[in-house]
């Protein structure tokens, strides 16, 4: 037997890897099942090339517990370690043997999926065990050595009579982490960080079968070829389906589609996103992106790998070349790391227009449910935008979709006004705004339905971009005003008679709240339209939605504009009429039904409304 001090440069690292370098105690089962997985990949590569002639069989990796006596093994059927190597690569912490055996066969390797970080991510082990011990028989015919350290930097390092090849690591679990004796803690670990590692692993039994033919066999915990590691000419939609019920075995509702993630150069990477079903209100999703690294779970949070609009997907991305710190818990700033970002956002484009081009309908029947993630990507990432024009959809209140070239072309002949500037008009409700819409539909103009909640950043984007192209909200202004053409309606009403009828209208009606506006207009037109002015309630929006800050609206009041139709028959009853009261209460029923209209009378003025309304049935 031979004994020694682990040779690290701070006297005792232990306390510093338990506070600093793994601020999660738990993921020491990861790093042990990682390393685990790398001897059995290097094993299995060596058989491969022809390097050893060992029968490399069809190994797995087990994780049991032993509650009575407080230990927790973790054991694997690869190369194992012979005496020197484990002198080597246990106790001299800082080195990693993972590294040495890719620069070794590095041409060859470069595929096999080993994860390196072999020196430190075995001391995790620290974090919850007062002891550990390693038994391990190399594939080389060497002894069996064993080793055990107690935590502090004093090892002893024997020979053992361990007969089968691979590594057996027992944990005596400490006083204060026993509730990884647990088997639903073990098994929650496992199924978190290592639900696809490329080696089966065992973490106890189960019978199958009935009556006498029940049998015992083995519970394997893991999927070991993910849908992701696969190529695409080999999966079909089921798969995909399958793999997201995987993913998310609480999810109920189908994805809309996916998109496969393959790419080898410049930088490794594969994965499959899904398109979920998203809700209007842009509500954090619980189910996120999955982050791997060779198969092991790092993390869903993909903040600077995945671009912002794609974090409101599902699925999962797999990358080697991720960097991130040795306890895999932050992403470090790496040139790589927006070359990723870079690709997936063209990807994701690219995906979205083969969807258009093959089956234009189905992808139009998808829209409702994937327009916030498109738009939200048309104003955060300009890659994502310059792609965007040949497959964003611009609806309209009857359905029928346009792309932005297709609707331009669909409107420049009736709705180019007089100052040759093409008017999009667009409504945000459809219900809301029924009778704005109809009065559109009247003069044969096209209404989009734009409902989204940032759609007054996006058509401010799309204004900037297009030259003598503006969009305008079916309810901002009377029909007329929406696309001034040369014509005009002339007033009934002369000069003075517009005067007095502004002076009336205006005692009564709230000043504070309404710009009183005297319009000619079609007699059977409403006599009261109230209208809110396209600029102030974009900005108000803009605001309140964040990124319009800059023009101090998020308080503003609601200011509207009444228009007055001085060509309806209420118009010139206000003016002959002499009876105050009479009058007074022709405009407050007006102005009310205006309000109805817009969705505005509320509360008491609703009421209130409602009663009288009542009484004149009498």
């Amino acid at each position: 037997m031979t004994s020694g001090k682990i040779n690290v440069t701070v006297e005792n690292i232990f306390p510093l890897i338990k506070k600093f370098l793994y601020s999660d105690h738990e993921i020491f089962l990861r790093e042990l099942i990682s390393n685990a997985t790398d001897a059995t990949l290097k094993l299995k590569h060596l058989t491969t090339i022809g390097e050893t002639n060992v029968e490399y069989g069809d190994p797995i990796i087990e994780v049991k517990i032993d509650k009575e006596n407080k230990k927790l093994h973790i054991i694997d059927q690869g190369l194992g370690m012979t005496k020197d190597e484990v002198e080597k690569y246990i106790n001299q912490v800082a080195f990693s043997g993972a590294e040495e055996f890719l620069e070794k066969y590095k041409d060859s390797a470069k595929d096999t999926g080993i994860i390196g970080h072999f020196g430190l991510g075995f001391y995790s082990a620290f974090m919850v065990a007062d002891k550990v011990e390693i038994f391990t028989k190399s594939f080389k015919d060497e002894p069996a050595a064993h080793w055990t350290c107690d935590g502090s930097p004093e090892y002893t390092l024997e020979a053992c009579d361990k007969t089968d090849r691979g590594t057996e690591i027992v944990l005596h679990i400490a006083e204060d982490s026993l509730d990884f004796l647990e088997d639903y803690k073990i098994r929650e670990l496992l199924v978190k960080y290592n639900k696809f590692m490329p080696v089966a692993i065992k973490f106890g039994t189960h019978e199958e079968g009935e009556g006498d033919d029940k049998v015992l066999v083995d519970t394997i915990i893991n999927n070991p070829s993910p849908a992701w590691t696969k190529q695409p000419a080999d999966l079909n939609d089921e798969d995909y389906k399958n793999f997201y019920r995987e993913l998310y075995p609480t999810q109920f509702e189908e994805p809309l589609f996916h998109i496969h993630l393959n790419v080898d150069y410049p930088f490794n990477l594969t994965g499959i996103l899904y398109f979920p079903k998203l809700s209007a209100d842009l509500q954090m999703q619980k189910d996120k992106i999955q982050l791997y690294q060779n198969q092991v779970f790092v993390t869903d949070n993909v903040e600077g790998i995945v671009p912002d609009f794609l974090t409101m997907l599902k699925g999962v991305i797999d990358s080697p070349d991720i960097p991130l710190n040795v306890s895999r818990s932050y992403l470090q700033a790496d040139g790589n790391v927006k070359k990723i970002s870079n690709y997936i956002t063209r990807k994701v484009a690219d995906k979205l227009k083969s969807l258009f081009n093959e089956n234009r309908e189905d992808f139009e029947s998808k829209w409702n449910d994937i327009k916030i993630v498109l738009e939200y990507g048309m104003l955060s990432e300009e890659k994502f935008y310059e792609k965007a024009n040949s497959f964003v959809l611009y609806p309209t209140v009857e359905d029928k979709f346009y792309t932005l070239e297709e609707l331009k072309e669909a409107t420049k002949d009736n709705q180019t006004d007089k100052d040759d500037n093409l008017v999009i008009l667009y409504a945000s409700n459809k219900d809301a705004q029924h009778s704005y819409i109809a009065a559109a539909k009247d003069k044969g103009y096209q209404v989009v339905l734009l409902d989204s909640p940032i759609v007054s950043h996006l058509i401010q984007k799309l204004e900037s971009d297009n030259e003598k192209m503006t969009f305008v909200r079916v309810d901002a202004d009377h029909i007329n005003n929406l696309i001034k053409k040369d014509e005009t309606e002339i007033s009934r009403l002369s000069e003075d008679e517009q005067k007095s009828l502004q002076d009336i209208v205006e005692n009564i009606v709230p000043k504070d709240k309404y710009t009183v506006k005297l319009e000619a207009m079609d007699s059977t037109a409403e006599p009261f339209i109230i209208t809110q002015p396209e600029f102030m309630r974009r900005m108000k929006e803009m605001s309140q939605s964040g990124g319009g800050g800059m023009f101090g609206m998020g308080n503003f009041p609601e200011m509207y504009n009444l228009v007055v139709n001085t060509n309806s028959p209420l118009a010139s009853n206000i003016i002959s009429n002499t009876d105050e009261a009479t009058r007074t209460e022709s405009i407050k029923q007006a102005m009310d039904l205006a309000k109805l209209s817009q969705g505005l009378l509320k509360g008491e003025e609703l009421t209130a409304f409602v009663k009288r309304n009542f009484n004149n049935l009498k």
